[in-house]
C-alpha cells in the first residue's frame, strides 16, 4: 500500500523515508519543491517509487491517483521562521494543509502532519491546549491556524489525524536548511571555522548563553512518526521533544568538547570555554527582539498518555553523535 511523505527532500521528510525504508517499505512517493535543488542528496540513499513536484501532486490526490492510500505525512511547508511573506506563509503552510487533510479523510488515509513549538512564542506552559499557544511570528500564526482547523475537525473525523509539534530537531540531513538548520549544526560550523563559538548575550532576564530550548534527535523524531503509523485509531496533536530544556552554554560545550577529543584535546567547562576564547557572547540581534523564544520545554503528557513510553535521546549523547558524524564527512 502507497505511503506519501511531502517534503521528503528535506530535513525531517528524508530521514522518515529512511526509516520506512528500514521497514521495508518502498511503495512511497516522494512529494517536495526542489526549487532549492541540493536537497536532492537527502533523497539520493532512499527507496520510493515516484518523485513529484508539491504543486503538481495536490490536485493528482485529490482525484484519487495513487489508488489506495495508506498514510500522508505532511512535512512540507515552509520552515523559514524569520519568513516574513505572510501570503507565501498562509498559502504554504496553511492553505495547502487543508486542502490535504480534507482529501486524506475523504480517502481514509492517515494523515500525520507537522505542526511547530513555534505556535506557543513566550508562553510560561507548552501544553497543547489553546490558552498556552502565543505565537510571536507569521511562521508561528500559520501553524497555529492550521492546529485550530485540525481541533474542529477531529470532532467528525473518521481516519486519524495527528499533529506532531517539534520542538528543537538536529540530526544529519539539515545542512541544506543554512541559517533554519539547528545550533548544532551552526556551532559545529562555526568553531571549525573560526575556532570559536558565538551565542547571544543577556536577553529578556536570561543571562549569556542561558537562553534553553528543547533539543531532540531525529532519530526520536522518526520514531514517534512510526508509532503514530502503527496505532491508526490514536490521533490529536502531541508535542515532540524530550521534555528537559537545555541551555545553549551546555549544548555548545558539547560540540566543543566533541571537537576538541577528535584532537586529543581535554574537555573543558563553559566557563573554561569562554576564559579560552572558544566561547563567546555577542549583543542579542535587534531583529530577534520580540519575535524569539528564550526558553522552551514541550510537556509530554499527552504523548505518554497516547501510549509513546520510548525513552528520548539524552542531549550530551545525541549531540556528540551528530557532531562525530559531521566529523566523519568533512574528511
Amino acid at each position: 500500500m502507497t505511503i506519501i511523505v511531502t517534503g521528503a527532500a528535506g530535513f525531517i521528510g528524508s530521514n522518515l523515508v529512511k526509516g520506512l525504508n528500514a521497514r521495508g517499505e518502498d511503495q512511497i512517493v516522494a512529494v517536495d519543491n526542489l526549487h532549492r535543488p541540493d536537497k536532492f542528496h537527502n533523497l539520493v540513499d532512499c527507496e520510493i517509487c515516484d518523485y513529484l513536484d508539491k504543486d503538481d501532486f495536490l490536485p493528482r490526490f485529490e482525484r484519487g491517483e495513487f489508488g489506495r492510500v495508506r498514510a500522508v505525512f505532511h512535512l512540507g511547508a515552509c520552515t523559514d521562521t524569520m519568513e516574513q511573506d505572510g501570503r507565501f506563509l498562509m498559502e504554504n503552510n496553511y492553505r495547502y494543509s487543508k486542502v490535504l487533510m480534507e482529501s486524506c479523510l475523504a480517502q481514509d488515509a492517515q494523515f500525520l502532519y507537522a505542526s511547530s513549538a513555534a505556535v506557543y512564542g513566550e508562553s510560561p506552559s507548552f501544553r497543547e491546549v489553546r490558552d498556552c499557544e502565543r505565537p510571536l511570528s507569521i511562521y508561528g500564526y500559520s501553524k497555529f491556524l492550521f492546529d485550530q482547523v485540525v481541533r474542529k475537525r477531529l470532532e467528525s473525523a473518521l481516519s486519524q489525524v495527528v499533529g506532531l509539534r517539534y520542538f528543537n530537531v538536529y540530526g544529519a540531513g539539515e545542512a541544506h536548511k543554512n541559517r533554519m538548520a539547528s545550533i548544532i549544526w551552526q556551532q559545529f560550523e562555526q568553531f571549525r571555522a573560526e575556532g570559536t563559538v558565538k551565542l547571544f548575550g543577556e536577553h529578556a532576564g536570561h543571562g549569556p548563553g542561558c537562553q534553553s530550548h528543547d533539543f531532540v534527535a531525529i532519530e526520536d523524531v522518526v520514531r514517534i512518526n512510526l508509532f503514530f503509523l502503527d496505532h491508526p485509531r490514536r490521533s490529536g496533536i502531541f508535542n515532540v521533544g524530550t521534555g528537559q530544556a537545555r541551555s545553549f552554554n551546555d549544548v555548545a560545550a558539547v560540540v566543543v568538547n566533541t571537537l576538541r577529543a577528535a584532537e586529543g584535546k581535554p574537555p573543558l567547562s563553559p566557563e573554561e570555554l569562554v576564559q579560552e576564547g572558544l566561547l563567546e557572547y555577542i549583543r542579542f540581534p535587534d531583529v530577534l527582539r520580540g519575535r524569539y523564544q528564550s526558553f522552551t520545554q514541550s510537556d509530554l503528557s499527552r504523548l505518554r498518555d497516547a501510549g509513546y513510553a520510548t525513552p528520548f535521546v539524552p542531549m550530551e549523547e545525541g549531540v556528540a553523535r551528530y557532531c562525530q558524524w559531521l566529523l566523519e564527512r568533512c574528511h
